[in-house]
């Protein structure tokens, strides 16, 4: 009988830099030969996520047009198709960063369902540090609604182990508070400081994720209502473009404009950004540029130091704004950024929208 496959399932608000913690364990995995596939999830085509990890040699499948908990079988289906190919001994998935509710609709039905077949690592959720600050200690000056906050905690209510993500970017004394309020309001969940940019504490994690989840006497509640009320608030953008110009330009510099113009236009129109992520590729490399949040600077979080005179784009914005209005900062700001860049800039597709209520597929009691 084949040993059993590790599904580990690694949530967390949009923004909280799972992709890129995803993206370090999967080379550890590798380099101790294993056989790694990732699946990533979205609520529509398009993901940046997914092109980013492909670029980087890994194989991943993705579940797009719901969230994971809704569309149960579109998981199992792509866990399906790796197994044809070639049985991997480690799946890693990222759930969409604005679901909750996961080890009720994803976790405890795979376990139901498919028996032995798989070996569950505790359920990781990567705290954003950005927004975690703000609603950890009561400051509601920007951010999210009350209803946007029950999502966020509710994330952190059902993680079996909480990661303390991007410490590089935070000082001691802020790494300390999070740990502090985190020991207050979450007691008895392992906490874990780490940079899935910089590597650091990643042996650590690793040896957490080793272990497995641990069983469930009773399941978390979660107001539905609330949820889909939460989730509604954010306007979601999928785009790709196309920029065409005389000169060389540099991937790096194309990313972090666009990003940058994006975020004036949304702080114009006082509009939060949950997460907006910019993935540039010229014929021989990808650049990625991040926003966060208001009060964060934009991170290139890839840098290709390649360019070229046709460059392609791909723009995923969760903004606190209606998707009309979204779409129509994005498809501004790109036509001025190409001004600016003396280039011609064309839309290949864009889609806007709010996410859906959420309707698991399966819940278990």
């Amino acid at each position: 009988m084949a040993s059993p496959i590790r599904f580990i399932m690694v949530g967390g608000f949009l923004g909280a830099g799972k992709t890129t913690l995803i993206s370090q364990l999967a080379k550890r995995f590798l380099a101790e030969g294993k056989h790694v596939c990732v699946v990533t999830n979205d609520q529509a085509a398009g993901l940046v996520d997914t092109e980013l990890l492909r670029s980087q040699g890994l194989e991943v499948n993705e579940v797009a047009g719901s969230c994971f908990c809704c569309n149960f079988h579109g998981l199992t289906d792509a866990i399906e198709a790796f197994d044809k190919q070639q049985r991997p001994d480690v799946i890693l998935a990222e759930p969409v960063g604005s679901c909750t509710d996961l080890i009720a609709t994803i976790a405890l039905p795979m376990m139901e369902r498919l028996g032995e077949k798989f070996v569950h690592s505790p359920f990781a959720v990567v705290l954003k540090p950005s927004h975690g600050l703000k609603i950890l200690t009561g400051d509601r000056k920007g951010g999210f609604s009350e209803k946007a906050e029950y999502i966020f905690r509710k994330q952190l209510e059902e993680a079996e182990l909480i990661l303390i993500n991007r410490i590089d970017e935070l000082p001691r004394e802020k790494v300390e508070l999070l740990q502090a309020k985190l020991a207050e309001q979450y007691p008895d969940r392992p906490v874990i400081c780490l940079s899935a940019k910089t590597g650091e504490n990643l042996d650590q994690l690793q040896a957490a994720l080793a272990g497995t989840a641990s069983p469930r006497a009773s399941r978390m509640e979660v107001d539905y209502d609330v949820y889909a009320d939460g989730e509604a608030e954010l306007g979601w953008l999928n785009a790709t473009a196309t920029l065409v110009a005389a000169v060389e330009k540099k991937c790096d510099q194309v990313a972090v404009h666009v990003v940058d113009s994006l975020r004036d236009r949304l702080l114009e129109l006082d509009a939060e950004p949950a997460h907006l992520k910019i993935l540039c590729t010229s014929q021989s490399g990808v650049s990625v540029a991040n926003l966060v949040s208001s009060d964060t600077p934009t991170s290139l979080s890839v840098s290709s130091e390649t360019g070229g005179k046709e460059l392609s784009l791909i723009v995923n914005a969760r903004v606190r704004l209606a998707p009309d209005a979204l779409q129509a900062a994005v498809e501004e700001t790109l036509k001025s950024l190409a001004v600016g860049l003396q280039a011609t800039v064309t839309i290949d597709s864009i889609e806007s929208f709010r996410p859906g209520r959420p309707e698991p597929t399966f819940r278990t009691e």
